[in-house]
């Protein structure tokens, strides 16, 4: 059974009919058309999907409707883009961090959700922190190194601010 659910998604608002239990990671790609996170597993193991939710990391796999529903949502379509791109997405370039691509929007919006609660983490915390994203391609050694050089650049952003 539809309803009209109002969704606020990188900061623009929208009314989707929709069941309320149509898992957000649906309703994102195929109404909305944010394809950047992706269906990894479906079951909340893998982080591909993950967005961020009142700037919290959740997975948009098995988040139901309603559960995000007056709720601020960002997916990695709105930390930043490629006239303006979030020190992350900067970092991920520069270090060459991703292969595939295919996991690197969840561990992105994963490591935004990190630098803002924790702006200078060391190895051991980010490690920890995305410890919930599957990545098969063996980056992840080139994934800490850019998130600890876009830590720097953000706290050097902050800094002169």
């Amino acid at each position: 059974m539809s309803e009209s659910i109002r969704l606020s998604v990188n900061g623009k608002e929208h009314d989707i009919a929709a069941d309320p239990d149509t898992p957000l990671l649906h309703v994102l790609r195929q109404n909305l058309g944010l394809t950047g996170s992706h269906l990894g597993c479906g079951l909340n193991q893998c982080g591909a999907c993950n967005v961020l939710i009142d700037g919290h990391v959740i997975a948009a796999c098995d988040t139901p409707l309603w559960s995000a529903a007056g709720k601020q949502i960002v997916t990695i379509e709105g930390l930043g883009g490629r006239g303006n791109p979030h020190p992350l997405q900067t970092a991920f370039i520069d270090e060459q961090a991703a292969q595939c691509g295919y996991c690197i929007s969840g561990i992105l919006v994963t490591a935004a959700a990190l630098l803002k609660s924790n702006p200078d983490p060391d190895e051991a915390e980010i490690r920890s922190a995305l410890d919930g994203n599957l990545c098969r391609c063996g980056a992840h050694n080139r994934i800490v190194q850019a998130i600890q050089k876009a830590a720097k650049a953000m706290r050097s952003e902050g800094a002169a601010a």
